[in-house]
């Protein structure tokens, strides 16, 4: 068995989710790997992500633990046999594991939900305006990195998949960078929140109410619920978000601010509105 010296979120992903059914089933990494004849090493790193793991062993295991979702189990084998090796694969060395992380993510998302608070959300950000971001990081990276993550955001923009953002006033209105990249931004945004898989909602400053949206957030859609994900920004990267009731919770949260904020319409005009006062 080969092991991976770097495993990305989705390898991981995968053996979590047969740790899980491993503990929910009650049965020991030693009783697991005397149902598939090896030891209990294996397993864990099966569980780990640092091992792959084949379909003929993940249904073997779904069958002794008694999990009857086909279709979560069907999911299951989809991710230990792909083989994509994405356009992100090119960043790798390169760049920061959870930017890799984050390509992949969204790549096998069914669909995207993100709510913003004080930036523009990446996946609809000019370059000018990704540069800004960059560029204010605290020490300042330098110019060969820093290129490399504007690059990297702009290949990730090539999503088709459906998008729905609710984006609070004060991230229209920072200005990352100078006037004229603020209202290029801002038209940008308009124009992008006209394609059919892009749905934007604007939160006003005026709105009451507006703690249940006091925190930022991207909600990845898997192939069955159970596979959802949300990512938290933290101070090293990117924090991935998988267990059910968290996943409820957020799912919770996104339709209350979506439910609270302005019409796809009425946020379009507001966008257009800020633009021309710039």
């Amino acid at each position: 068995m080969v092991l991976r010296r770097e495993p990305t979120a989705r390898q991981m992903r995968l053996g979590v989710e047969l740790r899980r059914l491993r503990e929910a089933a009650g049965f020991t990494t030693v009783e697991a790997a005397a149902l598939l004849g090896v030891n209990r090493v294996q397993i864990s790193q099966i569980e780990t992500g640092a091992a792959g793991v084949s379909e003929q062993r993940i249904r073997r295991l779904a069958s002794h633990y008694a999990c009857a979702d086909a279709e979560f189990i069907a999911a299951l084998t989809v991710m230990a046999t792909d083989r994509t090796q994405g356009w992100w694969e090119e960043y790798r060395g390169h760049l920061p594991t959870s930017f890799l992380d984050l390509a992949e993510l969204d790549h096998h998302a069914t669909f995207l939900r993100e709510v913003a608070i004080l930036y523009v959300p990446g996946l609809l950000q000019t370059e000018d305006y990704a540069r800004a971001v960059f560029s204010s990081r605290v020490p300042e990276l330098a110019p060969e990195e820093l290129e490399l993550r504007v690059s990297h955001r702009m290949r990730r923009q090539r999503l088709t998949r459906p998008y729905e953002v609710v984006i609070h006033e004060s991230a229209l209105r920072i200005r990352v960078s100078d006037r004229a990249a603020s209202r290029a931004q801002l038209i940008q945004l308009a124009k992008l929140s006209e394609a059919d898989h892009i749905t934007v909602r604007v939160i006003p400053f005026d709105l009451d109410g507006f703690a249940r949206a006091a925190s930022a957030m991207t909600y990845a859609g898997g192939p069955v619920p159970k596979l959802d994900t949300v990512v938290r920004d933290v101070p090293h990267g990117s924090a991935f978000i998988d267990s059910e009731a968290q996943l409820a919770a957020f799912r919770t949260r996104f339709r209350k601010v979506e439910a609270v904020s302005l019409t796809p319409v009425q946020s379009r005009d507001f966008i257009n509105r800020l633009a021309k006062e710039l």
